[in-house]
Order: C-alpha cells, then structure tokens, then sequence
C-alpha cells in the first residue's frame, strides 16, 4: 500500500489530502507541517517548515513515501522538485525555473509578450519615477503587481488617481528600487483553469472554478487570499474554455519547452473573459485556495493513479462528477486580512457535518491565522448548494467572519 507526503499547511492541503485518501491504494497521508485541524483517519502531520527542504526531503525517505505532491507556492520556487528528483523520489511539482510563471510577476509577463499569448498590457518599473510614468499612461482603474511571491496578496487595484499615488508614495519610500508590475485594468468575467501536467506534454484540465478574491459582499474590500470559491462554472460555454485552454494555456506550456524548462504539476491559469476574448490575468503553479476544495472533491477516479501516471508521462483518463456544484465558503479570523485576530473558537468537523470541511489557521482548536476554515456544500444547482452551506454556517456558534454571496454569480445565471 502507499504512502503520500503532501507539503503545505492550509485548507488546500487538507482537501488535496482527502483526495489521496479516497484512494483504495493509499494507507497513509503525512502533511507537512499541517494544522491542528487535520485530524481525519489515515493523516498524520509532520512539523517540517515547508522552506526547509532539506528535511522534507529527508522526511520523504525516513517515511518511505511513494510520492510528493506539493501545495505550497514557496517550496516550488525555491526548488523542492529538483532537489526530490535529484534523490530519485517522485514528486509532483513545477522544476525551479518553470516556478517561475508564480515566482516572477515580470517573468511571466515577458514570457506572455514574447510569445503574444493574450494578456493585459503592462510595464515593469523598479523606480519611483517610472511607477508614476506607468500610471500616467495607463490611467485609472489600476493593477498594482509586486513581482515576487507574496501569499495571494500582492495585487492591489486601485480606481483613483490620488489613491493610486499615494500607494506608489508609500511604497518606494519603504524601497526605493521596490520590483513591481503595472498593468491595465481589464474588464470582464474572471475564472480559473486547473490544468494537471505530466512529463511527455500528457495533460488534463480539471472543471472550471470561480474565486471570490474581495474580502466583503459584493466585491469590496481588499484583496484576499480568496474568500469562496464555486465550480463548476456551468454558464461559461465550452467555446470559452476551449478557447482559453487552447489559447492560452497550451501555448504557454509549449513556450516553456521552447525556452528549455518544461513544466510538470498544476498550472493555474487566472483568466479573464474580455469583449477581445480570453486573457492572462496571472499564473500560479499549484492549485488555488480556495478553488482546489471546490474542485477536489469531484474527482471520482483513484487520484493517486492519476498523479503517479501523469509523473510517468502516460496517457489518463480523468473522471470528473457532472452533476452537482460544489460551493465552498471560507470563514476567516476578524481583522483579516489587514490584521487577522487570533483566539476564535474553531467549528468542529461534528458541528459541520455533513457538509465537507478544510481546516486551514488551526492551533488547539483555536484560530491561529487569517483564513480558518472552508466548508463546502455541493447540490444539483448552485443555488442549492449554496443555501446548503449558508444553513449549516448560520447554525454554528462562531467569530470567524465571512462573505454571505458566494457563487452569485452562479446563482444569478441560473434564475435568469
């Protein structure tokens, strides 16, 4: 029987851990570090920091696990998968220099440009000087993108022009040779496709999801981490997925193996669906949270065979539900995600039941980070799903903050 070492601490991690579990080949799931929250049969957590890669790696062997499968953003680009490949273990990530496409804002626009794969107009300034220049040609509203990783929080959009400089202000005067990427606002219906990569070009797309990236009803507030998320996205057409995989997806991958840095693992590709049709909003190179537990949960096959075969560049044949939406909602610690309270009291998987449930910030039953919890609720439309998981949080006792209209879009299209 099998063993699987997933690296990462969030909800993500917990729901990619459920995946592997639902597999009759695997005995044992080890997160490392995880969360108090995960306490499922068959997962143990490791306290191995997911920047130490020297001993995930020696964690790997000591456990004789069969196969890694990494979460985290930051062990990506610091080259975890070319440290575990180097020791002949199998792992499932993006080598360091296609991590890249997440690690480098300017990176990725430079790749999208030179290969004129469709993406928002941008400039890369790394002075006080040619920010303001930037923004005085392309006007407000605004994309502020600090070039390197930054935890899902480093976009800041911005619709005044006086507020757009004071940022900029505030900014340099910190570091006055800060990286960052500016770009034009685009307009349109945003989603993400998770497209699962395997050596030889082997690939699958997952069903698409939407995240709720704004902090408060309605999309206000600031950036976040992710709020909610829902799929599938029933009311985008197959035309317009066809047309993002094959227009920007692809390409991209095939200009990585051009550029001599193939990828493998989990591509994100944040989409934005203009009137001139799909475009790049950025990349990430492992599943977002929180859509992967929305998206997750409706793997029907044995996922540790798909991710083993697609590592060994077989063909695979993907099994997706088709009948429900899954909806998942995300409750967060107060103050997040400018300056998240600790303390609450965490909802228990028994008061949760028997919705599905991802603990992410959890320390003794107690929140212990910005985003705490996802509960997600799946039903034949949207709009029951999401009266589902709106029911069962209104009857938990709780101080964790959260959004109330997750998936309306979803629910909008589906009276109309």
């Amino acid at each position: 029987m099998k063993k699987v070492l997933i690296i990462g601490s969030g909800a993500r991690e917990h729901a990619l851990a459920q995946t592997f579990l639902r597999s009759e080949q695997v005995t044992t799931v080890i997160v490392a570090p995880g969360n108090d929250g995960m306490t499922d049969d068959g997962l143990k957590r490791m306290t191995v920091p997911v920047t130490d890669l020297l001993g995930l790696r020696d964690l790997a062997i000591s456990e004789a696990v069969d196969l890694t499968f990494v979460g985290n953003e930051e062990p990506l680009t610091l080259g975890i998968v070319d440290l575990f490949e180097a020791s002949d273990l199998a792992i499932f990530g993006p080598s360091k220099v296609a991590a890249q496409l997440e690690g480098s804002k300017s990176f990725t626009k430079d790749l999208l440009q030179k290969y004129a794969i469709p993406t928002a107009k941008s400039m890369t300034v790394d002075t006080l000087e040619q920010a303001t220049d930037a923004l005085q040609a392309f006007g407000v509203p605004i994309v502020f993108k600090l070039d390197g990783l930054a935890l899902g929080k480093g976009v800041t959009i911005l619709t005044d022009f006086m507020a757009a400089e004071a940022y900029l202000t505030d900014l340099y005067s910190k570091n006055t040779t800060t990286k960052l990427v500016i770009e034009e606002y685009l307009k349109g219906v945003e989603f993400s496709i998770f497209s699962l990569v395997g050596k030889n070009g082997v690939m699958i797309h997952t069903p698409l999801a939407q995240d709720h990236k704004r902090r408060f009803d309605q999309d206000k507030g600031p950036n976040t981490g992710g709020m909610g998320a829902y799929s599938p996205v029933r009311w985008l057409s197959d035309d317009v997925e066809n047309r993002a995989i094959t227009e920007l997806v692809e390409p991209t991958i095939s200009a990585l193996a051009q550029k001599d840095m193939p990828f493998t693992g989990v591509l994100y590709t944040g989409v934005m669906l203009t009137e001139e049709g799909p475009k790049v909003i950025e990349f990430n190179v492992r599943f977002g949270d929180p859509e992967a537990q929305v998206v997750l949960p409706q793997y029907t096959g044995d996922f540790y065979e798909l991710i083993s075969r697609l590592i060994a560049g077989q063909q695979v044949l993907a099994k997706w539900q088709e009948t429900d939406v899954y909806v998942g909602v995300v409750l967060a610690a107060a103050g997040y995600p400018e300056s998240p309270i600790k303390g609450a009291i965490v909802p228990s998987v028994a008061e949760v039941t028997p919705l599905l449930v991802n603990f992410a910030g959890v320390k003794a039953g107690l929140a212990n980070g910005g985003r705490v919890v996802t509960i997600v609720s799946h039903d034949i439309s949207a709009s029951l799903a999401q009266k589902s998981v709106y029911n069962k949080i209104s009857q938990l006792n709780t101080e964790l903050a959260y959004r109330h209209d997750i998936a309306y879009q979803a629910v909008s299209h589906e009276k109309n």
